[in-house]
């Protein structure tokens, strides 16, 4: 099918502005770690009845230790660094301004694909640096005291959205080289690789995540989100758009288009964002922030197609 790979990329962008404003939700409620336990051990969950129904096992055909390892890292990158930075992000300065700061995520692709990979860094690939950054700068600068510009938002969301960003970037390259290995060594439909790739992920994730929570807060509150039906409800639409479907189509994206392409489209949840967060928060729609949006995707865009 033509184009598959761009339509799959952005049918993933809406997927992510979903589980943007669940997460927002379900971390206020339930809290960081405790969402993330759960999502994670939802997302095993869902890969092993997908992999039981398509290949009558529970779980994924085997992968090379390479393969695994690579999948494995970039679950601690992307899903443990990554996801406590982004919800944490949420709590602090909400879903809309943390998608904002996430098209910053394919710039640090780019930049570890340069550095692993050999990728080469263009003009053009510095100057839609500046202009992403220019959207967010639209978007998050205002007037400060003494009429000087000052950051609207708290400095530690930004740092925490900073930091998801860049955690996905890196952890989508990551995916892309377990994935190639995998490739080589795995008998499966081309389209279950990013499923099996994602469940990898999502072991490094739940391990990571649980260990945080224990040390940090005990088990106690695990125990107490398992009764709250609210919660799991929440939890469990976040793991179907999030883990689950948006990342292992995410993951399926780059397979039938380019990692560039992908990302570009993938990018635009800050401007689909917009209004549903004015219809669930009711967080105003100013110029600024659709000016910003709208910037700070055409970056995203001039990066990879300039």
């Amino acid at each position: 099918m033509t184009y598959i790979g761009e339509l799959i990329s952005i049918g993933v962008a809406f997927s992510w502005t979903a589980t943007a404003l669940l997460s927002e939700f379900g971390s206020k409620r339930l809290g960081n770690l405790t969402l993330n336990v759960l999502r994670m051990g939802l997302a095993l969950v869902f890969s092993l009845v997908l992999f039981m129904v398509v290949t009558g096992n529970l779980l994924p055909p085997g992968a090379s230790a390479e393969a695994a390892g690579w999948m494995l890292l970039s679950g601690v990158v992307g899903y443990v660094i990554g996801d406590f930075c982004l919800f944490q992000c949420y709590i602090i300065i909400g879903s809309r301004y943390g998608q904002l700061f996430m098209t910053l995520a394919p710039l640090a692709a780019a930049l570890m694909a340069w550095i692993t990979l050999g990728q080469q860094m263009t003009g053009m690939s510095i100057l839609a640096m500046f202009i992403t950054l220019a959207g967010i700068g639209i978007s998050v600068l205002g007037r400060g005291e003494h009429h000087k510009v000052g950051l609207k938002l708290p400095l530690n969301g930004v740092l925490f959205a900073i930091g998801a960003a860049m955690c996905q970037g890196i952890g989508l390259v990551l995916s892309k080289i377990g994935m190639d290995h995998y490739e080589a060594t795995a008998n499966m439909p081309d389209w279950l690789i990013p499923f099996s790739a994602n469940f990898y992920r999502c072991v490094a994730g739940i391990i990571g995540f649980t260990l945080l929570l224990y040390f940090r807060k005990g088990l106690d509150p695990l125990r107490e989100a398992i009764h709250d039906k609210k919660g799991l409800a929440v939890a469990t639409a976040t793991t179907v758009f999030g883990p689950f479907v948006g990342v292992g189509f995410s993951l399926m994206a780059v397979q039938y288009t380019a990692a560039g392409i992908a990302s570009t489209l993938m990018a635009m949840t800050p401007i689909i964002i917009l209004l549903p967060s004015y219809w669930l928060f009711h967080q105003k729609i100013t110029w600024r922030a659709v000016a910003g949006a709208v910037i700070s995707v055409v970056g995203v865009s001039l990066f990879f197609l300039g």
